[in-house]
């Protein structure tokens, strides 16, 4: 009776409302994602958050070739014969369309997003006490999880970090990327042109991206000296007469010459990592300098792990119901109750490079009313620290009360009220 007077409540937070409605209907994961992605088509495409940056990108490829179909194309045609005019002109545009389909490759999809876990593993060591449940309020040294840990990889040691907003492990050559505050297995950057992150999943198709735009601006910028040579042959004009007769080529002569630098430089630097099995964000901070690479099998393998090996699945189905098997995947709760990732965005946030975010302790206690929250145990397990392993953490609701600066004994005082 007391559940049913504190529903019909005239009063209810915003996250009180949440879980009312998640309660009602169900939402699919992409709805209740906490990182900073843009979904579209019902988390069909999963963009960063400056995915507006595509626009322009988009526009650079696009414009140079209408100008050079529009402007160029005439004289080209009927200076060559038996069709081959016609077929210099068309081959941009089909270059044009594959390079932005590689470029949807790229940016639309899980670049290898690490899914978070929903609280702190706790200590592996068994001499250190057992993790203090105001763990994320001291996010400091006073934590008894070590920053890193050693793993093995192709028989080397190499440390992996703890990612204090991801609360896991990071699994190795993964980062966490600010932009979009996801950890990316394999992080290679995040490319604001594509505006979305390159990792191990999209990291061929941005290759292809950046080299497949290079061959493009030099076939255009090849094809307007040919279209400035004929006009001098034909005129008998020096070269700046002809510019002047064709301005338009002389335009895309500079931004193809400016733009095959910049993408042509990107490749070249990229066919430098990947001979070397390396990633920019480890080349920048000379992660190797002076040392062993673990993950140089050399060039020819290295090349081959790239562009023959399988692209693995992802790790998240942004497409999935946020229903009862996966509220239990992720805390322990009692059979029938959801626990909205909603509600846990709202209030549970933990990030490093933020400011934490509380709730007030009554607005908590009523939130527990009306979910009818028990108090809960769950042992996280321990990871097997191999290269393919398990990475994810199974979550541990013990620590939920002292989160928002709870007792325990406002929790007993509950369960007697509900007996």
């Amino acid at each position: 009776m007391q559940n049913q007077m504190m529903y019909s409540a005239p009063q209810r937070s915003l996250s009180n409302r949440r879980i009312i409605d998640t309660r009602g209907q169900s939402k699919r994961l992409y709805q209740v994602w906490k990182g900073g992605n843009r979904f579209f088509l019902g988390g069909r495409l999963i963009f960063g958050p400056d995915v507006r940056s595509l626009v322009l990108t988009i526009l650079l490829i696009v414009v140079p070739v209408i100008i050079f179909a529009s402007f160029i194309s005439q004289r080209l045609i009927n200076e060559f014969q038996h069709h081959l005019g016609k077929l210099i002109v068309a081959i941009p545009v089909i270059f044009m369309i594959y390079v932005l389909c590689i470029l949807f490759l790229t940016s639309g999809r899980d670049p290898g997003i690490i899914p978070r876990s929903t609280h702190p593993p706790e200590s592996e060591d068994d001499g250190d006490a057992c993790l203090s449940i105001d763990w994320a309020g001291n996010q400091g040294p006073t934590s008894s999880l070590p920053p890193t840990k050693d793993v093995l990889v192709n028989g080397m040691v190499v440390k992996v970090k703890y990612c204090h907003t991801c609360m896991l492990y990071r699994p190795p050559r993964c980062s966490h990327c600010s932009i979009c505050n996801n950890c990316v297995d394999r992080f290679d950057h995040h490319c604001p042109w594509v505006g979305q992150c390159i990792g191990k999943r999209n990291y061929r198709f941005f290759f292809m991206f950046v080299s497949s735009t290079t061959m493009l601006c030099l076939y255009i910028f090849a094809f307007c000296w040919v279209n400035i040579k004929k006009i001098m042959d034909a005129y008998q004009c020096n070269l700046w007469r002809a510019f002047l007769k064709t301005p338009m080529s002389a335009v895309l002569i500079i931004y193809t010459f400016i733009a095959a630098w910049f993408v042509g430089g990107l490749t070249a630097f990229h066919i430098y990592l990947i001979s070397t099995n390396q990633t920019t964000y480890e080349n920048f901070r000379f992660r190797y300098e002076g040392k062993v690479n673990p993950y140089d099998l050399g060039w020819a393998k290295n090349i081959r792990e790239i562009f023959c090996s399988r692209i693995p699945s992802s790790h998240n189905n942004f497409r999935a119901r946020v229903n009862e098997d996966f509220a239990s995947s992720t805390a322990s709760l009692p059979r029938g109750h959801v626990l909205s990732p909603e509600i846990a965005k709202a209030s549970l946030t933990i990030d490093m490079g933020s400011k934490r975010q509380a709730v007030a302790a009554d607005e908590f206690e009523d939130i527990q009313n009306q979910i009818g929250l028990e108090r809960s145990r769950s042992q996280a397990r321990h990871s097997n620290w191999v290269q393919k392993g398990n990475w994810e953490i199974m979550p541990d609701m013990q620590a939920l009360p002292s989160e928002f600066g709870m007792e325990h004994k406002g929790f007993t005082d509950r369960e007697k009220i509900s007996h």
